[in-house]
């Protein structure tokens, strides 16, 4: 329905800042369910994947990416590249957490790590933690 097509946009834009325009499905079900009252428990990721495949075709940046056994909604323009996806998966395995070291241990060079980890902090899709090198995915926290 249009309806929820509406207000997962509206969801989803709301915690841009926060989350760079990452959230997970079960976050963003969660936060509709609770904006929508009492009257609906029943907001299931099938609902919102339909949504978002009708938006997609007006092409508003709005798709769903799997993230090991998550799915996260990016609500900004611009796809991420198998490395950025790579990287979310490593954090979603560290409760959002990611540092340099792990994706060296991926085997990727210095200019293919700092290339992806840049790319992300230019979408705000992690934050950096200078003080101990570490970068966080806010839509992964745990």
């Amino acid at each position: 329905s249009s309806g929820i097509n509406a207000e997962y946009g509206e969801v989803c834009l709301a915690t841009r800042p926060i989350n760079g325009g990452l959230i997970t499905m079960e976050e963003l079900c969660l936060r509709l369910e609770k904006s929508s009252g009492k009257t609906r428990k029943d907001i299931r990721s099938d609902d919102i994947n339909r949504a978002i495949a009708k938006l997609a075709v007006l092409g508003d940046g709005f798709t769903v990416v799997k993230v090991g056994k998550q799915q996260l909604v990016q609500s900004v323009p611009g796809e991420l590249s198998m490395d950025h996806t790579t990287a979310l998966d490593v954090a979603a395995k560290h409760g959002g957490q990611l540092t340099v070291e792990e994706l060296e241990r991926l085997g990727w060079p210095d200019l293919r790590i700092r290339s992806t980890l840049d790319n992300l902090l230019e979408q705000s899709m992690v934050w950096v933690d200078e003080v101990n090198s570490t970068y966080w995915v806010p839509a992964l926290f745990k």
